[in-house]
């Protein structure tokens, strides 16, 4: 029996062949909190019956479900992949570098059509017993990703499904031996495209990706289910550094509203060779929104550049990620 509590709760999940079609999971991530649930939407018939005081229990329908929520947990050298391409759309297959047990994973910006999760949480009762909520075509709107001084990288996922299914067979969880990515291993740096430099004085960097869609999809003929959103506006990617100032890299860019590739990075130990566990996010053009430094006091200016990501025209956004995973 698992424990009674939040610590005998689990969630896998697995990519799905078929929109909404269930997948037993085959990734296990180890996480933080998660919110996803069932909404349903009903309908209560107001029909008058002679004397009757009070709404009649047979005369209420449920005329669509749907779910949604989000799953925060620490991003990791292992196990990543499946939630990343769901988020930004390309399909990947880890490719061997050199002949070496590392693989690097490329996610470069594209349509989510097809790219869809079944996502199985373990809820457990206060007597130890583990109930099954299954959740059917899971598609990530937005993903946000966050570390600054002395935190691990954070990623937090949005998802929006076509149903809960309560009754599939809980998968028993595994687990692999994953380290989080964290700012001792962090890195920023801009410039032009493929020679970024690294930026001195960044004390915290977030980024957010959305991906909206049309997620109203509901017709006849489809028992109150909704058919795969579809993405029905431009893709926005926003953040924030924070940082203290130190020169006048990002006020000048603010000021003259001009673009920088954008490099965050995450290298970890030495896989074999010149690899290492890497997770990277590149934006090949950003501009900053606000920011300019004020003083509020007697410390250190400490402006925080809230920026935009854009597309250069040639180069599309990607998130790499380099470690011994051979599949997502």
């Amino acid at each position: 029996m698992a424990i009674g509590s939040g610590l005998g709760a689990q969630i896998g999940i697995a990519a799905e062949s078929t929109y909404g079609t269930f997948v037993a999971p085959t990734r296990f991530p180890e996480f933080t909190k998660e919110s996803l649930v069932l909404k349903k939407t009903t309908a209560q018939s107001a029909g008058i019956a002679a004397n009757r005081l009070l709404a009649l229990s047979s005369r209420r329908v449920v005329t669509r479900r749907e779910a949604t929520g989000s799953i925060d947990l620490e991003i990791a050298n292992k196990g990543m992949g499946l939630l990343v391409q769901a988020l930004m759309g390309t399909s990947v297959t880890p490719v061997q570098q050199g002949a070496t047990a590392a693989y690097l994973q490329t996610h470069t910006l594209a349509d989510t059509a097809g790219k869809s999760l079944t996502i199985q949480k373990g809820v457990p009762l206060t007597t130890g017993t583990v109930t099954d909520k299954s959740f059917l075509g899971c598609k990530i709107t937005s993903g946000e990703f966050s570390c600054g001084v002395g935190e691990m990288l954070t990623g937090s996922f949005e998802f929006d499904a076509k149903d809960c299914d309560e009754s599939q067979t809980l998968a028993a969880a595994s687990y692999v031996n994953a380290s989080p990515f964290h700012f001792g291993q962090m890195a920023l740096k801009v410039g032009s495209f493929g020679a970024e430099a690294a930026l001195d004085g960044i004390r915290k960097v977030s980024c957010k990706i959305e991906r909206p869609q049309d997620t109203e999809r509901f017709y006849a003929n489809q028992s109150a289910l909704k058919k795969e959103p579809i993405s029905n506006d431009l893709v926005k990617i926003s953040g924030s550094l924070e940082t203290d100032y130190v020169a006048t890299t990002l006020d000048d860019l603010h000021t003259s509203d001009g673009a920088t590739s954008l490099v965050w990075e995450f290298v970890g130990p030495l896989i074999a060779s010149t690899f290492f566990e890497t997770f990277r996010i590149t934006l090949p053009a950003v501009k900053l929104d606000e920011g300019p430094p004020a003083v509020d006091g007697y410390g250190v200016v400490k402006p925080t550049f809230n920026f935009t990501g854009l597309y250069d025209g040639t180069n599309l956004p990607k998130i790499e990620l380099i470690s011994v995973d051979t599949a997502l």
